[in-house]
Parts: C-alpha cells; sequence; structure tokens
C-alpha cells in the first residue's frame, strides 16, 4: 500500500524543478510514492531530470515545504525476463512499487 501523504509544491520549487527538467508542467501537488509510513521523511515524484535514469523529487518531513533533490531511478527490476523495473529512487526504504498490489504498480499514477 502506498503512504497517504500528500503535500502541495510551492511554486518557487515547482519553478526550480521545471529548470531541472524538460518538463513545462509541474503538479502543484504530490502523493508520497514510498510504502504506507506515518513518520519519516516523504518522497513525491515531480518530473524526469534531464540526465537519463535520474528524477526530480519533493522530499518532506512533517510539516515543512519541503526540497528538490534529483535522484537516481532505482536499478532493481522484479524477477523474470519481463520483469518490471522499480518506479522509485534508488535505496529506497521499503518495498519495490511492483512488490505492490496491481493498482499501486503504475509509475505515472
Amino acid at each position: 500500500m502506498r503512504c497517504a501523504h500528500w503535500r502541495r509544491v510551492p511554486l518557487d520549487l515547482a519553478r526550480e524543478a521545471r529548470e531541472k527538467s524538460a518538463a513545462t508542467y509541474i503538479d502543484r501537488a504530490v502523493q508520497c510514492q514510498l510504502s504506507a509510513h506515518h513518520d519519516g521523511e516523504h518522497s513525491g515524484l515531480l518530473t524526469d531530470a534531464g540526465a537519463y535514469g535520474t528524477a526530480v523529487w519533493l522530499r518532506w518531513h512533517g510539516t515543512t515545504e519541503g526540497q528538490l533533490v534529483v535522484l537516481p531511478d532505482c536499478p532493481v527490476s522484479a524477477p523474470g525476463p519481463d520483469g518490471e523495473g522499480c518506479c522509485l529512487f534508488a535505496d529506497h526504504a521499503k518495498r519495490h512499487t511492483w512488490e505492490g498490489a496491481l493498482e499501486e504498480v503504475s509509475c505515472t499514477s
């Protein structure tokens, strides 16, 4: 199950994220993409970064505004010849996205 925490993306951070990527639009709010948790750091995907295999994430803790981080993609794939790749960042905590329920697997939701 995915974490239920959301965070609004401050306008200045949305502008900065657009500068770090080729994206012309950044969502004004993001959901934490990690497995369900209540405490600790949350991470919401904003956009792919300019470099292959990296993405721009908004990280926040509690009620903080958050900060932008550019992180490499998680290199782990599901077992098997057609194993789906994980949609999170390298060295993330807990489960890979393909380890969740079917409705949680999509990297774009």
